[in-house]
């Protein structure tokens, strides 16, 4: 290592970028070898420690968000779901994120809503946005253990620093009035301020059996729905894909009412 690599390496180091000394080094030859002027070799140089930055951001934020699991949209097999495929290719771009829109993914269980939900809360992370992930219940775990302990006001407002939260499986467990009352709390807080994305097996016209009040329910979707895309899923389980298993008839049911 001569003294300017040494050099390079130092200051990489001192300006907390030590990957500026690997691009140095690297592009060195080929800077020379294609003639680069000054100004082309260090913008090079900048690039790579600039993308590495970005990557390496996006996984920490994929890392806080809570996942389930890593998904992505070109995971997703639309061969199952054809009709939304445009809905979903038009979301990638994350500009509904900065009009502080929604997502409602809505359909039968095991027809990909957590999968697509967590795809774009991923894509959210690699655009530089902060995301946090959980079940509908464990929101209001959440939520009721900071107002049993006086902090409610200071976590709505915490949260509502989130760009994106993603609430999974609304409607797979009925809601008691205080736990509908805090849901309704973290909607209202997030309206036109930050968005949400939200997966649930039941259409709207269930949640008021789900929240325990029509009105709390039709209050909420008006603020949910108001600034959205609502995407709708049909057909059978992945999971029961391959399976001599018919699904249970409430399912029939609502696949056939969809």
């Amino acid at each position: 290592m001569n003294d300017t690599t040494k050099q390079i390496t130092y200051l990489g180091a001192a300006l907390k970028a030590p990957r500026i000394s690997e691009a140095a080094t690297r592009l060195a030859d080929q800077a020379r070898d294609n003639n680069w002027s000054f100004e082309d070799y260090l913008a090079a140089v900048l690039e790579r420690e600039v993308s590495a930055r970005d990557a390496s951001g996006a996984q920490l934020r994929v890392r806080a968000a809570g996942f389930p699991a890593v998904k992505t949209i070109d995971d997703f097999n639309f061969d199952m779901q054809p009709a939304i495929r445009s809905q979903i290719t038009a979301l990638t771009s994350g500009a509904w994120l900065t009009e502080a829109r929604n997502i409602v993914l809505l359909g039968p269980p095991g027809t990909g809503k957590t999968h697509l939900a967590t795809a774009l809360g991923v894509q959210a992370c690699h655009l530089g946005r902060r995301v946090l992930f959980a079940t509908a219940t464990d929101w209001i775990t959440r939520l009721a253990a900071a107002h049993q302990t006086g902090r409610l006001p200071a976590e709505l407002a915490r949260l509502r620093g989130y760009p994106l939260i993603i609430i999974d499986e609304v409607g797979y467990l009925p809601f008691e009035q205080d736990a509908a009352n805090l849901f309704f709390q973290l909607v209202t807080t997030r309206y036109e301020h930050a968005s949400i994305i939200l997966t649930s097996n039941l259409p709207f016209s269930a949640w008021g059996a789900v929240f325990g009040d029509q009105a709390v329910a039709a209050a909420m979707i008006d603020r949910i729905v108001h600034h959205a895309d609502v995407i709708v899923l049909k057909g059978a389980s992945y999971r029961l894909k391959g399976h001599d298993i018919d699904p249970l008839p409430s399912i029939k049911a609502q696949q056939v009412a969809n």
